[in-house]
């Protein structure tokens, strides 16, 4: 056994010994004064009630009943000291009991309930009469009745708030999950999509126009290269949380993509054979690194979609920085969502999630005059100015 728990039982075993000095030391005391030595000394019992309950609840049966039926009945003794002390002894045990409840298991809570009130029924049927037996069973039920629902009531506020944070940790992972996901698929997809053109351009050219073939090679070679690269910062982010792998010593990351990367976005997608106009307007300024990214990775996407479904050799992108909110826009002449199919799958929904992450808007979809249109709109947050005082 522990330190904790001897100290536990050593509290147990002088409660038994307090209550049974006081019944035996003061036999012609009321019962009043019976019931407030056995409750007061039932504040031994902590240890034991917060490490073993039910052996606590036994001890504090054991001794509240010696309480009330050690001392002799007096015929002086009134009914209101009857009362009080037959309640007082129990008021213990009745503690312990929603402790109990709280707690424990369900069906030693229901063993618990079922062993105190008998226990409580039967010394009160046996050592009271008249208008007292009736006034003390009632008197009984009811603080039983009360320390159960007390008991209930803590159990189901502390299931509730385990449920809550379970809830709350299965929605982060999910969003995590979510999050990944985007990212890889916003890496991935954009890559893969100008590597299999290449590789098309270059098996139908490699001998009839070599010098084309090796620069579809060449651009496979630093398409794959720069996947690779960003994969690797990836996993090496979800690798941050194991402290093992924070201390091996790892190369830093490299910073995230952001808007000041288009243009060699544009590069890449051009040497899939789609060429990007890149226009901005408004005052560029630096933005908050999840807008810089989103913006970016929507970007991104959209140009996946014009090479791979649009069937268009050119595009145009357009960046707006507003004084409250970015736009991006993305718009071709090719076939649209109607043909070529890039409203389905998870570019568009991957989109529309990372500007709802962002209280922005977005929406996708053919043009009047034909061709596809992308168009983000991302609230930007207010500018802090510092005002400075001249001396």
């Amino acid at each position: 056994m522990t330190r904790t728990k001897v100290m536990a039982w050593a509290g147990g075993a002088v409660y038994l010994l307090m209550v049974g000095l006081l019944v035996g030391g003061a036999p012609r005391a009321s019962g009043t004064v019976h019931g407030v030595g056995s409750l007061l000394a039932a504040s031994l019992l902590v240890g034991m009630v917060r490490r073993t309950p039910l052996p606590a609840l036994a001890m504090a049966l054991l001794g509240s009943t010696a309480a009330v039926v050690g001392p002799p009945s007096s015929a002086h003794e009134n009914l209101a000291a009857s009362y009080q002390g037959e309640f007082l002894s129990y008021l213990a045990v009745d503690l312990v009991l929603g402790f109990i409840v709280a707690t424990c298991a369900r069906r030693a809570s229901l063993v618990a309930v079922a062993v105190s009130v008998t226990v409580q029924l039967l010394v009160i049927g046996g050592f009271a009469h008249g208008d007292n037996l009736t006034v003390n069973v009632v008197i009984g039920l009811l603080a039983t009745a009360a320390s159960c629902t007390v008991g209930l009531l803590s159990r189901e506020r502390r299931e509730h708030a385990v449920a809550l944070r379970s809830q709350e940790v299965a929605e982060a992972v999910t969003a995590e999950r979510l999050r990944i996901a985007r990212e890889l698929h916003d890496m991935v997809a954009h890559s893969i999509g100008i590597i299999a053109i290449q590789a098309g351009v270059g098996s139908r050219v490699i001998r009839t126009q070599p010098a084309e073939a090796h620069e579809a090679l060449r651009a496979i070679e630093a398409t794959s290269r720069e996947t690779l690269s960003g994969l690797r910062r990836t996993l090496v982010a979800l690798r941050q949380a194991d402290p093992a792998a924070a201390a091996s010593g790892q190369a830093p990351l490299a910073p995230s993509p952001g808007l000041a990367d288009i243009e060699r976005l544009a590069a890449a997608t051009a040497d899939a054979g789609v060429r990007v106009e890149v226009r901005r307007s408004g005052e560029q300024r630096p933005l908050p690194a999840d807008i810089d990214l989103s913006a970016y990775r929507i970007v991104q996407e959209a140009l996946t979609n014009v090479v791979r479904h649009a069937g268009t050799g050119r595009c145009r992108v357009t960046l707006g920085y507003g004084d409250e909110e970015l736009s991006v826009e993305v718009v071709d002449d090719g076939r649209g969502a109607t043909e070529n199919g890039s409203a389905h799958g998870f570019g568009i929904i991957g989109m529309r999630e990372r500007a709802g992450l962002l209280h922005g808007h977005l929406s996708a979809g053919p043009r009047p005059g034909g061709g596809f249109r992308v168009a983000a709109r991302l609230p930007l947050p207010e500018p802090v100015t510092v005002a400075v005082e001249a001396r």
